[in-house]
């Protein structure tokens, strides 16, 4: 792991060959979806064609570890304050040292400091990315967003929804957009028995569990899975609800406060002794087979890489009417797509997977051959490739 800033020129080794030189940049490391695809696309992307550095802009980086070769790959640049304009300086360095054919930058702070330091030292192509959509913008990140908006040369968004919502918020030419949808490693996420897991928690042989693998931030919309938990706990008691992920890291979007409001929630609802919080771990893909199956209540997303993970598992999923969701999870096939807010048919679809065993494991077979087929990591950085490769003959 290198640190950006105060470092000796030496300790950056220059590439010496014609491979492309590809810089992604993001706001920290910690236990989200765009930091997990970061690593999935730095760890997969053909490493004959491809040179890949990480610069992360914090130094909350849990999910190093799971970065190949991180302790000459990942470079930290840790912002000193919220606005630390010295960060594009500092990256810049680092970029030019690289001599970075392609810089993509990854979460707000990372995409505005990969913008500016690109064009400080003239690199070839500039991307920004979209990780969601339909969310608040400050005025203040707006004007941010579009202040440097020349510097861009294309946007990849992760979802067609995400593109568009870019599109009407950032204002962009229509033909800087292209969409890759993220990819799920299906040697890591495979289906496998969750008896010793559940074991290992407590939970009884006949018990079934709804997960929800999540982090508590106002988006993710916990009160309307819980809301239709009651419902189901007022007609089966041998339920359990294992809840993985916590609050974000340094309470980015107000996270103490939701957290504190859903966990009122629920001991209002008087079903917090059937829930498991299990906060942030890092075996999530032992945790997922310990479910029946899980649940993404969201209110808005990009591209949920927990429905993936979790079908990747064999696992069904039940998940709200928003973003792409209805092509990642094809109804009545690899699990339930509901409409927003109606907890009344959350809860008959969660319902009707659990009592069924035989339609549980034909949704399990489906959507693992669903996923390996169409969202691999493989695919992810294939079609990722394809547009690096894109950009750079355009430029």
């Amino acid at each position: 792991m290198v640190t950006g800033g105060g470092l000796a020129e030496g300790m950056i080794a220059k590439p010496q060959d014609n491979r492309i030189r590809l810089v992604l940049v993001i706001d920290d490391f910690g236990y989200g979806g765009a930091q997990r695809q970061v690593i999935e696309l730095a760890n997969n992307l053909d490493p004959e064609r491809f040179d890949v550095h990480i610069c992360s802009l914090s130094n909350y980086v849990p999910l190093s570890d799971t970065l190949n070769h991180s302790d000459r790959r990942l470079h930290i640049i840790p912002k000193l304050w919220s606005w630390d304009f010295t960060v594009v300086a500092r990256l810049a360095w680092i970029i030019r040292k690289l001599r970075a054919d392609i810089v993509h930058g990854f979460l707000f702070s990372a995409d505005i400091a990969s913008r500016l330091a690109g064009c400080l030292v003239n690199v070839p192509v500039v991307i920004s990315s979209e990780r969601s959509s339909n969310y608040y913008i400050s005025r203040t990140n707006l004007l941010a967003y579009r202040v440097t908006r020349s510097c861009v040369d294309l946007v990849i968004a992760n979802s067609n929804t995400g593109a568009a919502f870019n599109h009407r918020t950032h204002g962009h030419e229509l033909d800087r957009y292209r969409v890759v949808y993220n990819g799920v490693d299906t040697d890591r996420f495979v289906p496998r028995d969750g008896a010793p897991i559940r074991k290992k928690l407590g939970i009884a042989d006949d018990e079934c569990v709804v997960g929800v693998f999540a982090s508590f931030k106002p988006k993710k919309n916990h009160s309307l899975f819980f809301a239709a938990a009651r419902q189901i706990l007022s007609r089966m008691d041998r339920v359990r609800l294992l809840m993985v992920g916590d609050k974000l890291y340094a309470n980015g979007r107000e996270s103490d406060d939701y957290k504190r409001r859903i966990c009122e929630f629920v001991a209002d609802l008087g079903i917090h002794h059937r829930c498991l919080f299990l906060g942030n771990r890092n075996d999530v893909a032992e945790l997922y087979p310990a479910c029946h199956l899980t649940v993404l209540p969201s209110l808005a997303e990009g591209f949920p890489n927990v429905l993936l993970e979790s079908m990747a598992c064999g696992v069904p999923v039940v998940t709200t009417d928003i973003s792409d969701n209805a092509y990642i999870v094809p109804d009545g096939l690899v699990g339930y797509v509901v409409p927003l807010n109606e907890p009344a048919v959350m809860a008959d679809r969660i319902e009707k997977l659990l009592t069924d065993e035989s339609l549980r494991a034909s949704f399990a077979k489906n959507a693992r051959q669903w996923v390996e087929r169409e969202f691999s990591v493989k695919r992810l950085a294939e079609n990722a490739a394809a547009l690096y490769c894109e950009c750079l003959r355009g430029s």
